[in-house]
């Protein structure tokens, strides 16, 4: 008889032992050890070690055909998928974005011929990879999201499927790829990770931390970071050439006039109080505090009417107009980071535009027009920084955004897939000087 059994149990694993085993607790209810399902290889390489007998049945996982990709991979997608097995398959890849991420998990697949699930922040991705692996392999894929609950050997699902579907599912694969594995830090998807007991692990993304430090519970789950390349090492190579320019404007009398008034009730309430803004938490504070207090709230008011006006101010859209003509013959993406400045600029331009706010029939629509040179450009908010297929182009307007570098990293990306004349990328920063707004884009870079 087995020194310790090991089952499956929505999500945790029973262990069934007189001996003491890592990670696992007493559970009065079924009078055995019970652990999270992610501590599976664990406890498996600990029992190997020290040559303790164990009846695993944990694994449920269905039958993968021999699968086999065209890709071939390139030195750094190679030394990538390298590093994640010399970590025993576990890990963290981060790689900027048009580097072939993607790539590299389907080789991941196929070097580890095993049950497989693919978890994605959209549906676009989620098509997206569901496309790659029906081409790359000859098997059924299955599909958790977008009105399909239909899981097979090779499975793809959205974070928002996932979690739902994990602690009943979470015996049904060997290997498990989570894209944009930063998500997977957020308090709700990263039980996804903790009730699927797949002892193979990997995560994709084009930056791994986070602002919040949620990425180290994401190095817990997934593993550590096992390989980077910054993106300055793959442009002119395997990613284009680019320039980064930044373009001041001034506000107007009348807007610089608003702002001051906007900034000052803002700077006066900080000033007799002990909020000092220098971290995240000081702002939450603040938000906290305008639910009871006039004044807070009034401060709050003041600091959006300041931001609005330096995001969205009127030399912004004369550096636009200028940008435009200078780029007739470009493809060009504008990035802001308010719904209602893409609307303003879609109709003074004509610029289709994409926003949340847009179907999902609408936005394929032009972004296949913009593929196939029907639009050559195109004005968004956020909703194109990450988890869609966005077609090749050669500028990006950086217009207004936040401080986060994972944000301007995701947009220089959008522009860096190499281009077949061997041009240079070239994105500007358009910034209101005198400004908080200087401040905010000196962070993110």
């Amino acid at each position: 008889m087995a020194d310790v059994t090991l089952t499956f149990e929505n999500g945790t694993l029973r262990v069934e032992t007189e001996r003491d085993v890592p990670f696992a607790d007493s559970d009065p209810r079924s009078k055995t050890l019970r652990a999270p399902a992610f501590r599976y290889a664990a406890i498996r390489d600990y029992c190997e070690e020290r040559g303790i007998s164990v009846d695993d049945s944990v694994l449920d996982a269905p039958d993968l055909p021999p699968c086999y990709s065209a890709y071939e991979l390139r030195d750094y997608q190679q030394k990538a998928l390298d590093s994640w097995e010399d970590a025993d398959r576990r890990g963290v890849l981060e790689l900027p974005t048009g580097s072939g991420k993607t790539v590299i998990g389907v080789k991941a697949i196929e070097r580890c011929q095993a049950a497989t699930l693919v978890v994605v922040p959209t549906i676009d991705l989620l098509e997206q990879w569901r496309r790659i692996l029906d081409t790359e392999f000859d098997v059924p894929i299955g599909q958790l999201g977008g009105g399909e609950q239909n899981v097979e050997a090779l499975t793809v699902s959205t974070y928002d499927s996932a979690y739902l579907r994990a602690d009943d599912i979470g015996d049904r694969f060997g290997l498990v790829l989570f894209d944009e594995v930063h998500h997977l830090g957020g308090e709700g998807y990263r039980e996804i990770a903790r009730l699927l007991a797949a002892p193979a692990r990997m995560g994709l993304t084009a930056t791994f931390e986070r602002p919040d430090g949620a990425h180290e519970v994401v190095s817990e789950l997934v593993g550590e970071k096992v390989f980077d390349v910054h993106v300055d090492e793959l442009a002119g190579t395997h990613l284009a050439p680019y320039d980064v320019k930044r373009l001041t404007v001034e506000l107007t009398p009348e807007e610089r006039e608003r702002y001051e008034d906007a900034q000052g009730v803002f700077t006066d309430y900080l000033a007799s109080s002990s909020i000092r803004m220098r971290s995240g938490s000081d702002y939450q504070e603040l938000v906290k505090r305008s639910g009871s207090d006039p004044k807070a709230r009034e401060a709050l008011l003041a600091k959006q009417r300041a931001r609005d006006i330096m995001m969205n101010s009127e030399g912004k859209v004369t550096a636009l107009a200028d940008i435009l003509d200078a780029h007739r013959d470009d493809r060009i993406i504008v990035f802001t980071a308010h719904n209602d400045l893409v609307y303003r600029l879609s109709e003074r331009f004509l610029l289709p535009a994409i926003t949340h706010r847009t179907s999902t029939p609408e936005r394929r629509d032009v972004l296949d027009r913009f593929r196939r040179g029907e639009y050559s450009r195109v004005i968004t908010s956020n909703v194109l920084d990450e988890g869609v297929d966005v077609p090749d182009a050669n500028v990006a307007v950086v217009l207004s955004g936040s401080g986060s570098e994972r944000e301007f990293t995701q947009r220089l990306g959008r522009i860096l897939r190499a281009k077949e004349d061997g041009g240079r990328a070239l994105l500007y920063e358009v910034v209101t000087e005198e400004t908080a707004e200087v401040r905010v884009a000196n962070r993110r870079r």
